[in-house]
């Protein structure tokens, strides 16, 4: 695809969203809509906002490049990400609705009747929030590069401001519309290129998609190395580089003797058919079989890797401060279960099909390895097996999805991170608090722009699995409790936010900078859920125990709120202070 093409297909993808957001700027009139859309939202426009907003770069890049990699060990992903919301609609979505707030801390203060909760939760979303923005932005910087050559920062930058445009014009009432527009287009943007690479691959006589051994080059092929990496040589080969090689400038045959060679951004290297593949010292690729079994990851222990990533996406989804603010848009607890339910088709359809790209990925692109680029597949494989303009269509349609899953994501992020800082932060030195929300926009987009350029380039859904694990071991504990246990007290659910989300926030420091590789640290702290999640209920529950006092002196009277249908009003006398049921004559 040519660079003109691509950019086209960014220009008019962010041209689009702008123009859709208008339609919520006329609506936008109040607080309420800029925070809660006026709480008026119907299930299927909301189940599909949360789709658009829900399905980030993790989703439409990340999950096919860890398939391409790892294979089935990687499945979990899109399991997971789909079944959070199953657990959701069981505990949480209606009673959390019926609360009345508009943020994750106006529940804990509601709920606790504390400003210190309040104050500990408002750190913890804008941590989760910023966690989750980073990939945002580094996925954004890729697309960009890769599709057009552009420096790393264009596609954070350009995503930051169409972001904002869209958040300071109409806020949640503005933002809904652009969700659900974006949805539609990501399952599009994924689904028309994959009709016909699938159509390809059977014409081919549908060839076997692993390899017995590692992967190898099925015919002569030009590696073009987009940025510096280290790869790992297994077996000798005679190659051609031109560019740099080692610190070395190199033009003509090499040979690569087995071991561990660097290759300089822009050099192009062209393999032998028939050659095996080096892999990234980046990346720990599966061969043979061990790629198609489960619990055959490159962890020294797959199986407790393998259960803690499942407890992160089970019940970290409950602890998404960008999906849990949707909930507060919908009418009432009835239709935001229906929202639910709706959610969960339509992330059942789109899950499909990054898996498809992952697997014909790995017989059509297999050179990502050496790059260590997998993220890119979903990119780079419509141009691959369809020649001229038909891929070049197809390139900028997928190009376009992908963009907008980032600026889909993204707003919504900045949505919950801007409502939290404008209501607990900026909102006591702004007295007028839609003034307050759009420099809290500014504020929420800067920070993570300014890491994800700093930082190392990092594995997509790797990240966002870390910031799941901190969202389980943080507000899913305190929603659960705080939902179905009367007796948990405000300096017991601090405790547990406090341990568990810092536990959890620590152990993911430590996997993004020091990143240990060896031993039990190395597992415990890239899938850290499943000790900070239990040590973080624990820590609520006996805290709350042992200070029974410290129960809120209105919880008979939220909790009611919280457990009564809809169809009982509760402002004409349906429930009594002391919390026993009557039947209304």
């Amino acid at each position: 695809m040519s660079p003109t093409l691509g950019m086209a297909a960014i220009a008019v993808t962010a041209i689009v969203t702008v123009l859709v957001g208008v339609i919520g700027v006329r609506a936008a009139r109040t607080t309420s809509d800029f925070y809660v859309a006026s709480r008026s939202v119907t299930p299927w426009w909301n189940a599909s906002a949360i789709g658009g907003e829900y399905l980030s770069a993790a989703s439409f890049l990340g999950v096919a490049g860890l398939v391409l990699a790892y294979g089935a060990d990687m499945l979990w992903f899109p399991v997971g990400y789909t079944a959070g919301y199953l657990v959701l609609l069981v505990l949480v979505a209606a009673p959390l609705r019926r609360s009345g707030a508009y943020t994750l801390p106006d529940f804990a203060e509601a709920r606790l009747e504390s400003l210190t909760a309040r104050r500990t939760a408002s750190v913890l979303v804008v941590t989760i929030g910023w966690l989750y923005l980073l990939p945002q932005f580094q996925a954004a910087g890729l697309t960009v590069r890769t599709v057009t050559g552009a420096p790393r920062w264009v596609g954070p930058v350009v995503v930051a401001v169409v972001v904002l445009i869209g958040v300071v014009s109409g806020g949640m009432r503005s933002i809904t519309f652009v969700q659900a527009f974006q949805y539609w287009l990501k399952l599009t943007a994924l689904a028309v290129p994959a009709v016909f690479i699938i159509l390809i691959w059977q014409s081919q006589g549908s060839p076997a998609i692993n390899q017995e051994g590692p992967p190898t080059f099925a015919e002569s092929t030009v590696v073009d190395i987009g940025t510096d990496v280290s790869v790992e040589v297994t077996d000798e080969v005679e190659v051609v580089v031109q560019g740099v090689l080692n610190g070395q400038a190199q033009e003509g045959t090499v040979r690569l003797a087995p071991g561990h060679h660097a290759f300089s951004r822009g050099t192009e290297v062209t393999f032998p058919a028939g050659a095996v593949i080096p892999h990234a010292d980046a990346l720990r690729p599966l061969a043979g079989e061990d790629w198609l079994l489960p619990l055959q990851s490159s962890s020294q222990h797959p199986l407790y890797s393998t259960y803690s990533l499942i407890l992160a996406l089970f019940f970290g989804t409950m602890g998404l401060p960008h999906v849990l603010v949707r909930f507060y848009t919908n009418p009432d607890g009835r239709a935001a279960r229906r929202t639910t339910v709706t959610v969960l088709g339509l992330l059942g359809i789109f899950y499909l099909l990054p898996t498809v790209y992952g697997v014909l990925g790995r017989l059509y692109t297999p050179d990502l390895l050496l790059t260590g680029r997998t993220d890119a597949v979903v990119l780079l494989l419509p141009g691959r097996l369809i020649d001229g303009l038909a891929g070049d269509l197809l390139s900028a349609l997928v190009t376009a999805g992908a963009f907008a899953a980032f600026l889909s994501t993204s707003s919504g992020l900045t949505i919950s991170v801007a409502g939290v800082l404008s209501q607990d932060l900026i909102g006591r030195r702004v007295p007028n608090p839609v003034r307050a929300f759009r420099l809290s926009a500014l504020l929420a987009l800067v920070v993570p722009i300014a890491l994800a350029l700093a930082s190392p380039s990092l594995g997509i859904a790797d990240v966002v699995g870390l910031a799941f694990a901190v969202a389980a071991s943080s507000f899913c504990p305190l929603l659960i409790l705080g939902i179905w246990w009367r007796r948990l007290t405000d300096v017991g659910a601090i405790a547990g936010l406090i341990t568990g989300g810092g536990l959890s926030t620590l152990s993911v420091l430590a996997t993004l900078l020091w990143a240990p590789s060896t031993g039990w640290w190395a597992a415990a702290l890239a899938q850290p859920a499943a000790w900070t999640m239990p040590i973080a209920f624990l820590m609520m529950v006996l805290v709350s125990l042992v200070t029974p006092r410290r129960i809120a002196a209105g919880v008979g009277r939220t909790m009611i709120r919280l457990h009564t249908p809809e169809s009982v009003d509760l402002d004409r006398g349906d429930w009594d202070p002391e919390d026993r049921w009557r039947t209304r004559t």
